[in-house]
């Protein structure tokens, strides 16, 4: 008889201990997505992107994480909105999105630290305004963009 009421008292202290089950709040749900196109030719990688929020609620702003396969070259030109985080990586404040809407596209332009014949790009959020995500597959992607000038969605 113990065992069966171990997972119901797990389940019960585990509610007890989550973020607002204590003071009784709960963060604002937001079903954050991302969309648009990736091309590469040699070393040069392009990615389009364009935020959505599914809603419920309002998230007053998000970033986005862009990760390449391989190393970026040291020197980069990026959108202002944009921030070298590590020597794959780049993230990029999306700004408040508005329930129901479109945020406003943007365009990632890097250089790899050598030319390759491809790269795989994950594209991900990193922070959604503290907002909870119940359908996260639609704000993660990854891409394998060949070396042929060809665009490839998400």
């Amino acid at each position: 008889m113990q065992l069966a009421l171990a997972p119901t008292a797990l389940a019960l202290a585990t509610a007890l201990t989550a973020p607002g089950a204590l003071a009784g709040d709960t963060a604002p749900e937001a079903d954050l997505a991302h969309h648009g196109r990736i091309t590469m030719t040699a070393d040069r990688v392009t990615v389009a992107l364009t935020p959505q929020n599914h809603g419920p609620s309002d998230v007053p702003d998000a970033t986005v994480r862009l990760t390449w396969s391989a190393p970026l070259a040291d020197a980069q030109t990026l959108p202002a909105a944009c921030l070298r985080t590590g020597p794959r990586t780049v993230g990029c404040r999306t700004g408040a999105l508005p329930a129901d809407t479109y945020g406003t596209p943007f365009t990632v332009r890097v250089r790899l630290a050598a030319a390759a014949t491809e790269v795989t790009v994950r594209i991900a959020t990193a922070f959604g305004g503290g907002s909870v995500d119940h359908n996260p597959d639609n704000d993660r992607h990854e891409v394998l963009v060949l070396d042929t000038g060809d665009t490839y969605y998400f």
